[in-house]
């Protein structure tokens, strides 16, 4: 399994907030892959980039060689580069699995796969977070505690303007009454799409052990299996008329 795990890196580079050096020494993704390397098999490679690499980290060849992306974005939605949305959409289509993760609701992959606005109503008071469980039956909820209680954290509310979602998986509720749909699916052509709202920049939401299975349940779901891919093509393929 070969998992690529995608994040601006704005907040880090910019050091904002103040204390994002203490919770994520790493950034965000390196404590993300920390977290999904503690869950996944041994063989399973898992590998980061950022937003200053050289096409965004996200090559032809890079997203070939991915089985799932998980993609973080918050501040510099307007700055990645068009074509390389348009490059992982195709991946997606084709098969590769994508886990969009919280303020990447605004990202531009999530919002042209999903042609919504994708806005929703939020609130930053560092509140207590529960994550209720509401289809156990489904391999993302596989041992994963219920309710998930996260001390401080970005409040996410409804509206949530998305598509109905092939899974509700988790809802989760804060101190001012407002409930979220924080854990849903979607399916677009071969691709499986896993949103999960908890985390956020401000908080050391990653570094959950709860939230951690959470994402490495997300990534077994949403890999490919073998032979299920196709790779994006450049032109149609000739089609042999029977007469």
């Amino acid at each position: 399994m070969r998992v690529l795990v995608w994040n601006e890196g704005v907040h880090e580079a910019n050091q904002h907030p103040a204390n994002i050096g203490e919770y994520y020494p790493e950034g965000m993704h390196g404590a993300i892959a920390a977290g999904l390397r503690k869950f996944l098999p041994d063989d399973a490679e898992v590998s980061t980039a950022t937003l200053a690499d050289p096409e965004h980290g996200l090559s032809a060849e890079v997203l070939e060689n991915t089985d799932v992306v998980l993609w973080w974005g918050h501040a510099a939605h307007d700055q990645v580069d068009d074509a390389v949305v348009e490059r992982v959409k195709e991946h997606v289509l084709g098969g590769m699995g994508l886990l969009v993760l919280h303020s990447a609701h605004f990202s531009k992959i999530f919002r042209s796969l999903l042609g919504t606005t994708c806005s929703l109503a939020w609130r930053n008071e560092g509140e207590q977070e529960l994550v209720w469980t509401v289809k156990p039956s489904h391999p993302i909820a596989e041992g994963i505690p219920h309710p998930i209680v996260i001390p401080k954290q970005e409040m996410y509310g409804e509206l949530f303007d998305i598509p109905d979602p092939d899974d509700l998986i988790f809802i989760s509720s804060f101190a001012g009454g407002e409930v979220f749909r924080s854990g849903v699916t979607f399916t677009r052509g071969r691709g499986r799409i896993f949103y999960f709202s908890p985390g956020d920049q401000e908080y050391p939401v990653y570094q959950q052990t709860e939230i951690q299975q959470v994402l490495a349940n997300g990534v077994r779901w949403a890999a490919p299996e073998p032979g299920e891919r196709v790779l994006p093509q450049v032109s149609n393929p000739p089609r042999q008329w029977l007469l």
